[in-house]
C-alpha cells in the first residue's frame, strides 16, 4: 500500500510549534496524520536511492489531500532540488525538515526554492551544524531546530549516553532561546515505552519540546513524557491563582511565567 492515508481515531490538533510527536514514516508505506501530533513524510533515510522518484510521487499525491512536513535531502545532493520541487508544489505541505543542515546559507537557499512564509525546520547532524547552530536558528525562514542523534555520533564519536549527549542538547536549546523560536525537537530512541518515556522525559528536562520517532507505538509515550503532568499543571494553577500578575512583584515574574507555560501547554495539549 503506496501513500495511502489512515484515519483511525480522532487526535487533538497540536501546533507545530507546540507538536511533541514528530513521525518519521516512508512516503512508500501507510502514511497516518492521526498518530502524532506532526507527520513527518521522509525523503532521505525513508527511501533507498533507486526508489527517490517514486517516493516522490506517494508524498505528492498524500499531500494533495493531507496535511504533513516533508524531509528533504541535504542541501547540495542530488535529490535536493527535485524534493524541493515536489514539496513547494504540494497544497498540504505543512513545511520541511532539512536534513543535514550545515549553515544559514543552506537555509536561504532551501526558502528561495520553496513558497514564501515556508517553515523549515534544520535538522542539526553534524559537528559543523553544531556549531553554527545559533545562525542557523536566527535566520528568519528557521521554524525549529531538530537533533539528529545518530549522525551526529557517527560524526563526533559520542557514545548514545545522556550525560554525553547533553552539551549538545543544551547548544540547541539556548540557541533557539535566543533566536526567539520554539525549543528544540530531540532525536528518536529505539527501545521498549520505559526507555522512550524516560528519552522524553529527559528531553524536557533538557528544555526540549518535541522528539523524533520511528514507531506508531511511542507517539502516546513521548506526548506523555513531553507534556506537563497532573501535579505540575495543579501547581501552576494554584500559584497563577494565588499570585496574580498585577500584584505579583519582580521576583515572581520568572515563576509566574513558567506557571502560564505550563498551563498554556496543558490547554494545547487537552489535558
Amino acid at each position: 500500500m503506496i501513500g495511502t492515508a489512515s484515519h483511525p481515531s480522532p487526535r487533538l490538533r497540536v501546533p507545530a510549534d507546540l507538536a511533541r510527536s514528530w513521525m518519521l514514516r516512508s512516503p512508500l508505506g501507510v502514511l497516518d496524520i492521526t498518530a502524532c501530533d506532526a507527520l513527518v513524510i521522509d525523503l532521505e533515510d525513508g527511501l533507498p536511492v533507486s526508489r527517490k522518484d517514486e517516493g516522490r510521487d506517494a508524498a505528492a499525491a498524500f499531500l494533495d489531500h493531507s496535511p504533513a512536513w516533508v524531509r528533504i535531502n541535504a542541501h547540495g545532493t542530488e535529490h535536493w532540488e527535485a524534493d524541493l520541487a515536489m514539496a513547494a508544489a504540494a497544497p498540504g505541505l505543512a513545511g520541511v525538515m532539512l536534513a543535514v543542515t550545515e549553515s544559514a546559507t543552506q537555509i536561504d537557499a532551501t526558502a528561495a526554492l520553496l513558497p514564501r512564509g515556508t517553515r523549515i525546520v534544520a535538522l542539526i547532524e553534524s559537528a559543523v551544524g553544531l556549531e553554527r547552530c545559533s545562525s542557523i536558528a536566527a535566520h528568519p525562514s528557521t521554524f525549529r531546530l531538530a537533533f539528529g542523534t545518530g549522525d551526529f555520533r557517527r560524526d563526533t564519536g559520542m557514545a548514545d549516553d545522556q550525560l554525553v549527549l547533553s552539551w549538545p542538547r543544551a547548544r540547541l536549546v539556548v540557541a533557539s532561546a535566543a533566536a526567539g523560536i520554539p525549543a528544540p525537537i530531540d532525536g528518536p530512541t529505539a527501545g521498549d515505552p520505559a526507555a522512550v518515556l524516560a528519552a522524553a522525559r529527559h528531553a524536557s528536562d533538557m528544555g526540549m519540546t518535541g522528539k523524533l520517532l520511528l514507531r506508531d507505538e511511542h507517539a502516546a509515550v513521548i506526548d506523555e513524557g513531553l507534556s506537563p503532568s497532573p501535579q505540575a499543571i495543579r501547581e501552576a494553577l494554584d500559584l497563577l491563582a494565588q499570585t496574580p500578575v498585577e500584584s505579583a512583584d519582580g521576583s515572581y515574574a520568572p515563576a509566574i511565567a513558567r506557571a502560564q507555560r505550563v498551563v498554556d501547554r496543558a490547554a494545547a495539549f487537552g489535558l
